[in-house]
């Protein structure tokens, strides 16, 4: 178990799952009741702003149908390629990278590079992603690997990681190959942690220790790059960047406890994904660890089912009354109480990081209200 992480009691209060039901993921009770105003809306817009046209201009790079494939993706273009507005996600590591410039005092336009590098990066993992769980939605919109096959969905993904480090290194700057190494050391970890996603759907059981570590490498490593390569870029020493990197990390923890609470009780119409999606794909996230290391009649329950499970040849077929059961149990034993408390927890952890760096006290409050952001989201 890690230093940070708290173990998991018995049973907590029982509640019903419904589906649809606001998340209960709020800002940890110990945060100052008071904050510096900041619009968390035009913070994530000026990060999509500045790296779309950069962005847009390294899939242009691309050969055909590559390039429309991955504008296809990014929602630039629909499957006939005309014209369109498709959500682009929720912006989040542009952003963290064009204000983690702001550290150093350097131009928010020098994170850009870095923002652009780190969104290529995220959206290769989605490709892969998509194509490894199945998932035939995303962001209400048909998965590539739907619309264009297997074969384009692993391309166009090799292809925007390669992107990426072209992206960094063709700045020919010293600051641009710490930043290159960073990103490379962040997406490693990244795919270390989807290797360990899939096994792990696998297995009957899985330690919290092992989520936690999981969802560090597939989500924390890469929102820890976009939260210090700008700064990197615009000068800031290693012991700058790691602080900022350990604040990026805990972010993604919170990040994905969050996102584990919707892969189950979210709204699909504000996730874009199935009812109860996780549970679909039997993905061993932290709210179904928990709910079975809680131990008690719910817990010892839900693992009965889930081993049944995993030897169900039937397993498509359920009902959606099977799959809500199943969440039922989860919240009965304490998983999704436990796991929102996870999300207040890493959400403190990620802001006390900040200490240890020196920033405009405007930038700091920036980095605070992202972070506020992540854990109070519907999708």
């Amino acid at each position: 178990m890690t230093s940070d992480q708290q173990p998991v009691t018995g049973p907590r209060t029982p509640g019903t799952a419904t589906r649809g039901e606001t998340v209960p993921t709020v800002p940890p009770a110990s945060a100052p009741a008071r904050r510096t105003a900041v619009d968390v809306t035009a913070l994530l817009e000026r990060g999509r702003t500045l790296a779309t046209p950069v962005l847009k201009a390294a899939v242009d790079r691309l050969a055909p149908p590559m390039d429309t494939v991955a504008a296809y993706h990014f929602g630039w273009i629909d499957a006939a390629g005309n014209p369109a507005h498709g959500d682009g996600g929720k912006a989040v590591r542009p952003a963290l990278a064009v204000l983690s410039a702001e550290v150093t005092g350097a131009d928010p336009a020098a994170g850009v590079p870095g923002a652009v590098a780190v969104e290529l990066v995220h959206n290769f993992s989605l490709l892969h992603d998509d194509l490894m769980d199945g998932d035939e939605q995303r962001r209400h919109r048909d998965t590539v690997w739907k619309v264009h096959g297997p074969a384009q969905a692993i391309l166009v993904g090799d292809a925007l990681f390669a992107l990426a480090n072209e992206v960094l290194l063709e700045l020919g700057t010293v600051e641009a190959g710490r930043a290159a190494r960073r990103l490379t050391t962040a997406t490693r970890a990244l795919i270390d942690g989807q290797a360990q996603d899939i096994s792990y759907e696998h297995r009957d059981r899985v330690s919290v220790a092992e989520c936690l570590e999981m969802e560090g490498n597939k989500t924390g490593a890469l929102l820890a790059c976009a939260s210090s390569i700008g700064a990197v870029l615009g000068g800031a020493d290693d012991a700058t960047a790691d602080a900022l990197e350990g604040y990026g990390h805990h972010l993604g923890l919170a990040f994905q406890a969050v996102d584990d609470l919707l892969g189950i009780w979210g709204d699909p119409d504000a996730t874009g994904k199935q009812t109860w999606s996780d549970l679909r794909q039997r993905k061993k996230s932290l709210p179904v660890v928990a709910a079975l290391a809680a131990g008690g009649p719910a817990s010892e329950r839900l693992g009965e089912i889930l081993a049944a499970d995993a030897k169900s040849s039937d397993f498509e077929n359920f009902s959606e009354e099977e799959f809500a059961a199943r969440a039922a149990l989860i919240e009965e034993a304490g998983g999704r109480e436990w796991t929102a408390e996870e999300a207040r927890r890493q959400h403190t952890i990620a802001i006390e990081a900040l200490d240890a760096v020196t920033m405009p006290d405007q930038v700091r409050a920036a980095f605070t209200a992202l972070a506020d952001f992540v854990v109070v989201r519907k999708r």
